[in-house]
């Protein structure tokens, strides 16, 4: 599956100058009109600021679980806090998915005005008592922020628009970052359901335990492994509705390896809630009409939300 997941290294992004840029926009195109997933390296965010990410992420889902409850998606709201085991389900056919998380979303004062405003998934994090846990993922969130914005970069030039096209579009951004625990099951189990993911991108690391499977075009299951320093990234379903299927949003899942339990940390890159995801002109045939009406950011996120959480649960 290596090989049909490409690794692409974003050193010449940041080094290489136009020649770089070029390089680096023409295989992240062929990725996401291909597959979908592509893993990077050199990407720039510290391996100890990963390793540390992983470690607060431990301490905090072996804490009571009296403490995590205080602070769940219910009580806070707006997508950010704690969701328990068997909380959700990505692929209803199959039940509830087998993990528990907890997300974070951009930091925001008590005095922002766009939290004043009611503008929508603004909200306060919450923040468990593990120590050291808000400086490490406020740092991992600021350093997966401009490695999303660095991408969108060279998604722009594959494309064929101003490099600074997203730019204002991720202002702000509606990004949620959630840390993960798949509990130890049986060899088969699915701890999340087959879906895609909602957003532009996903960065998503792991901790080396295998699991992540992605469903190609022709319907295979594929097993997705782990790369020592990279992070696996895909396209949301925002992406892909912006450049109008041009980029391929792919159905994952994951399944247990029955080698106890998994963690990862996915950061889920949103436009910001006033954004307007319409088709981007280069990437409409001439003489045909866009496959998606437009629609705000945020209309679109809510949409996909309201329909992962079961009622009655």
């Amino acid at each position: 599956m290596s090989a049909s997941i490409p690794v692409i290294d974003l050193e010449p992004l940041r080094c290489g100058g136009e020649a770089g840029l070029a390089k680096v926009a023409a295989e992240l195109g062929q990725a996401c009109r291909g597959v979908g997933f592509f893993y990077v390296v050199n990407h720039g965010v510290p391996a100890e600021l990963i390793a540390e990410a992983f470690a607060k992420s431990r301490a905090f889902f072996a804490e009571p679980i009296a403490g995590k409850l205080e602070i769940a998606i219910d009580v806070v709201g707006a997508n950010r806090g704690y969701s328990g085991f068997m909380r959700e389900a990505l692929d209803p056919s199959h039940g509830r998915d087998k993990k528990e998380a907890f997300n974070i979303g951009l930091d925001l004062a008590p005095d922002d005005s766009g939290l004043l405003a009611g503008e929508p998934f603004r909200a306060l994090n919450a923040w468990p008592r593990t120590p050291g846990f808000r400086e490490t993922f406020l740092a991992y969130f600021d350093a997966c922020l401009t490695l999303g914005g660095e991408i969108h970069r060279a998604f722009a030039r594959d494309l064929g628009l101003p490099l600074d096209f997203f730019v204002d579009k991720l202002e702000r951004s509606l990004a949620t970052l959630r840390i993960l625990r798949y509990p130890p099951e049986p060899e088969g189990e699915i701890g999340a359901g087959e879906h895609t993911d909602y957003g532009n991108i996903t960065l998503l690391a792991t901790d080396g335990v295998g699991g992540l499977e992605v469903r190609t075009r022709a319907g295979q299951w594929l097993a997705a492994p782990s790369i020592p320093g990279a992070f696996v990234v895909n396209i949301g379903d925002c992406l892909m509705r912006w450049t109008n299927d041009v980029y391929v949003s792919t159905p994952h899942r994951v399944v247990s390896r029955g080698t106890g339990e998994r963690y990862s940390i996915a950061f889920f890159l949103d436009a910001n809630p006033l954004a307007k995801v319409e088709a981007i002109p280069s990437c409409v045939p001439a003489g045909e009409s866009p496959k998606y009406a437009p629609i705000l950011s945020h209309e679109y996120l809510r949409q996909r939300l309201e329909a992962t959480f079961p009622k009655g649960g």
